[in-house]
């Protein structure tokens, strides 16, 4: 008698514990909503990721290596890779998103900043940490014991 109610009282516990699983909060997100078609005026990241960026002049003072996205999914800036060659002696600083200027010349796209090389070259700086999976501050890489990853000056690429 004893076995046969061990399964059954197992079965009432796991009915009674159901209802409070499901009534407990949710962490995850709100349902995916479905959109039938390409917002209006929308754009790919692909016309500004790897673009060049230009000064009010026309010439190139660097190029857009990522984007920093705040917890609602908005684009608030981009980091730009100023100087350097091949990455090397690369200095990456950060601009508002919309700081940039897009302008069309021809079929590219063109992305213009209100200022200038040599003030970007004397911006501060970034440096992307693999550990963290974020851009640092130069000032606490170079403060910091630990050490600096392998891709220094880029975003590592996957």
């Amino acid at each position: 008698m004893m076995i046969r109610l061990a399964p059954a009282a197992a079965i009432a516990v796991l009915m009674n514990m159901t209802p409070m699983a499901q009534s407990a909060p949710s962490k995850m997100g709100s349902p995916a909503r479905l959109i039938p078609t390409v917002p209006a005026h929308a754009t790919t990241v692909r016309n500004y990721y790897k673009q060049s960026v230009y000064d009010p002049s026309n010439n190139k003072v660097g190029e857009i290596l990522d984007f920093m996205v705040d917890k609602n999914g908005r684009i608030t800036a981009a980091m730009v890779g100023v100087g350097g060659f091949l990455g090397i002696g690369e200095k990456n600083v950060v601009i508002p998103f919309d700081a940039l200027m897009v302008s069309r010349k021809g079929n590219q796209r063109h992305l213009t900043l209100q200022t200038t090389k040599g003030a970007l070259e004397s911006a501060p700086g970034f440096t992307y940490d693999r550990a963290t999976a974020g851009w640092v501050s130069n000032r606490s890489v170079s403060n910091a014991g630990h050490k600096l990853p392998l891709f220094i000056g880029t975003m590592p690429r996957e």
